[in-house]
């Protein structure tokens, strides 16, 4: 039983570990990312429609291939950056790979739907244009981002697991080789309720601070 437990608890540190560097890369990328697709297409703050359509390509490209085929053509990728194609660290690159697209996308969303008046509003005033994004776009937008970025979280959970069972570690590892194969539906289960927890908890703590942001 103790064994069983301390596997448990490893293997959720590593899903953490991996979900918890992933998704700050993902931030740190993903909403610049997001920001220049905002501000670079016709007609907006800082026009450059061929940075615009080359950033749009790139986030469609990655966005459109499954994970576990982009985890697998990155390995020679995640070897050159991390030194390993197996374990924790090696988890984290084509996680972030898949995460930033499709956290940049939901956060342009968010931004696109700030309401354009306020800008102009800005630029009548004086403002700068990147003293609009800063002051304008982003706190308006911060409770779709939020939501978006909890969203992302929840996702990237899911694909943790992916990745756990092809020998990533973590709670996907722990499913596949303790339970899948050896057909032990109690280490099944138990994984089962604490991603299903982990997930609970993760939805409830966004949705709260997206609310009372929006209050604000």
């Amino acid at each position: 039983m103790s064994l069983a437990l301390d596997r448990l608890w490893t293997g959720l540190l590593d899903t953490l570990l991996m979900v918890g560097v992933s998704s700050l890369l993902a931030l740190l990328i993903g909403l610049p990312l997001a920001v220049m697709l905002v501000v670079s297409g016709r007609g907006d703050l800082f026009p450059h429609p061929l940075l615009h359509r080359l950033l749009g390509w790139l986030v469609n490209l990655f966005r459109s291939v499954p994970f576990l085929i982009l985890m697998v053509a990155l390995i020679p990728f995640t070897r050159w950056i991390v030194g390993t194609t197996y374990g924790v660290w090696a988890a984290v690159v084509p996680l972030t790979l898949a995460a930033t697209p499709f956290f940049a996308r939901i956060a342009e969303v968010s931004l696109r739907e700030v309401d354009k008046g306020l800008s102009e509003a800005a630029q009548a005033m004086g403002f700068h244009r990147w003293h609009i994004v800063w002051h304008v776009l982003l706190p308006e937008a911060r409770p779709g981002i939020i939501s978006g970025f909890t969203i992302t979280l929840v996702t990237m959970i899911n694909a943790s697991a992916m990745a756990g069972a092809i020998g990533a570690g973590g709670l996907g590892d722990l499913a596949y080789r303790y339970g899948y194969q050896r057909f032990d539906m109690q280490v099944m289960l138990t994984v089962i309720v604490v991603l299903v927890a982990l997930v609970t908890v993760l939805q409830f703590c966004g949705d709260r601070l997206s609310r009372r942001l929006n209050h604000r």
